[in-house]
């Protein structure tokens, strides 16, 4: 898993995009982020959020890779358009159709709406948690690369479930049992282990009050707590 110089992990949202926004030369358009849009899990992209991503970004001279499911040996074209609208993150990329094979699969894929979804990459830098709406603002990203992605299956599905807990844990909370069966249940678990684990273990700390105790030791553990997934 890639870590930035920061110490934060690299990760992914996804979104759909218009397939008559893929044209015959291979060019497409579409939106890599939006904000102002709570996910699920509790996050949302703040207006000007990639401002210096992207500067960054356009005095390197180079374009943004496009990758095909995030796989980093895959790269498959380019974004040489990257804006920040009232809406999100705007980009325009090409897909070197006629020089990669996986690029050409990827043309006819999304020109038939098979594949349909961009996902950016990126690191957090800064965030804001609001604990009254249980949300967490994205204010400051570094843009890596976005991907090409069939939507809406996510190849990064179960790695975004782990971090997801960990952004729990790093706002000082512990997860409520339903937050902790869906982690249990997408590292690998069945619906029965994971309503076990989380029933007999997390559930009885629960009962106990504010944190502190046995419950930041819980904190510590789950914080240093990773499951290895197959490749």
């Amino acid at each position: 898993m890639m870590k930035h110089k920061s110490g934060e992990t690299l990760q992914h949202k996804q979104f759909a995009f218009k397939a008559d926004a893929v044209n015959d030369d291979g060019t497409f358009s579409g939106y890599g982020s939006v904000f102002g849009n709570v996910d699920s899990y509790r996050e949302i992209v703040a207006p000007g959020a990639f401002a210096e991503s992207l500067a960054a970004i356009k005095a390197s001279g180079d374009p943004l890779p496009a990758l095909w499911q995030h796989q980093s040996s895959q790269p498959i074209g380019g974004y040489e358009v990257l804006a920040e609208d009232e809406r999100g993150l705007r980009v325009e990329g090409f897909l070197l159709k006629d020089h990669i094979v996986k690029a050409a699969e990827a043309y006819q894929l999304m020109k038939r709406r098979i594949v349909k979804g961009l996902s950016i990459g990126y690191y957090v830098l800064e965030d804001s948690w609001n604990e009254k709406d249980r949300l967490r603002t994205l204010t400051k990203l570094d843009l890596q690369e976005i991907s090409i992605v069939t939507f809406p299956a996510n190849a990064e599905a179960q790695i975004d479930s782990v971090k997801s807990m960990g952004h729990i844990i790093k706002a000082g909370r512990l997860p409520s049992l339903p937050e902790f069966e869906d982690y249990l249940r997408e590292a690998g678990f069945s619906k029965s282990q994971a309503t076990v684990i989380a029933g007999r273990g997390l559930k009885e700390l629960l009962s106990r009050g504010e944190p502190g105790g046995e419950t930041g030791e819980l904190l510590n553990v789950l914080q240093n707590f990773k499951f290895n997934f197959p490749s």
